[in-house]
């Protein structure tokens, strides 16, 4: 086998592996925990959620948010992540929901 065909293999497989690894961060987490409190005043810790998608928290909403993650995340109403007003949390502080308003239902990792 010639030297150039083996370079030719080498820069391949060495590109392969760096492509690869590019998309590893697909399975990616939020590297902490992110503990709400319930409607119910039931205390939920999640640890280390996905950074993707929309996460649904409990049936009966979140009336406070502690976020002890590496990353910021948004917090809504609805179900689906989506809806007017969302509210910001930043990594390692907390939050809960003014007296008679909706809970949270859903949060979202802001990338």
């Amino acid at each position: 086998m010639s030297l150039h065909r083996r370079l030719s293999i080498a820069s391949g497989a060495a590109l392969l592996t760096f492509a690869l690894a590019g998309c590893s961060g697909l399975g990616r987490t939020m590297v902490g925990t992110l503990n709400y409190e319930t409607g119910r005043e039931v205390v939920v810790r999640v640890t280390s959620p996905s950074v993707n998608g929309c996460h649904r928290l409990a049936p009966s909403g979140a009336t406070r948010v502690e976020n002890a993650t590496l990353v910021d995340i948004q917090l809504y109403r609805t179900l689906d992540c989506k809806g007017k007003d969302p509210i910001y949390l930043a990594t390692r502080t907390a939050d809960e929901i003014v007296p008679g308003t909706l809970p949270w239902r859903s949060y979202s990792v802001i990338h």
